[in-house]
């Protein structure tokens, strides 16, 4: 009988352990794009090297790309974006920090599309600002990917456009993010 209850107890704390493993994602290879319509030209980049994190117990989640691994259609573009505008040099890396609000809602476990919320803090260009965006979690095969696109306004981030291209450049450009995730070893 002893034997027994010590094998049911080795396969439980086997299981807790695999399903603690279960809880963190990460990826180095997400996808973030983003897109600043002008009236003359529409402005946009990828970058297919993000960096994230998440931890499905608690909800947290982050975020990290290198400034300078953003890819224009036009070589000046980039140039000019990590030169003039985000000053590449000065400030490398971008990052957000948060948390899924209605992390509760998500079931990791299950598959399924689940929409989220997700607070925190959005660094760029050394200006660190609050933002609320919502997204959507989709669970496939137990593993999560992360899908949002949302507004950010270029002057929050003390981000300046000369005034001769002002034209060209819109205050307001829109970030979308794609992130399948696979478990955190």
């Amino acid at each position: 009988m002893n034997l027994r209850v010590i094998g049911i107890a080795k396969v439980l704390l086997l299981l807790s352990v695999l399903a603690t493993a279960q809880d963190r994602y990460f990826t180095k290879s997400g996808k973030i794009s983003f897109v600043s319509k002008g009236n003359i030209e529409t402005i946009a980049a990828k970058h297919k090297g993000v960096t994230c994190v998440l931890d499905a117990k608690s909800g947290a989640l982050q975020f990290a790309v290198l400034m300078k691994g953003f890819e224009f259609a036009k070589a000046l573009m980039q140039e000019h974006f990590n030169e003039n505008y985000v000053e590449s040099d000065k400030y490398p890396k971008g990052d957000f920090k948060g948390q899924v609000s209605n992390n509760g809602d998500v079931k990791y476990g299950q598959d399924g599309v689940y929409a989220a919320r997700v607070k925190g803090t959005l660094t760029i260009h050394g200006i660190s600002k609050e933002i609320e965006v919502p997204g959507n979690i989709t669970i496939g095969s137990g593993k999560p990917q992360l899908n949002a696109s949302f507004n950010i306004l270029l002057s929050d981030y003390q981000i300046k456009i000369p005034a001769i291209v002002k034209e060209n450049i819109s205050n307001t450009v829109t970030i979308t993010i794609d992130c399948p995730l696979d478990p955190l070893k």
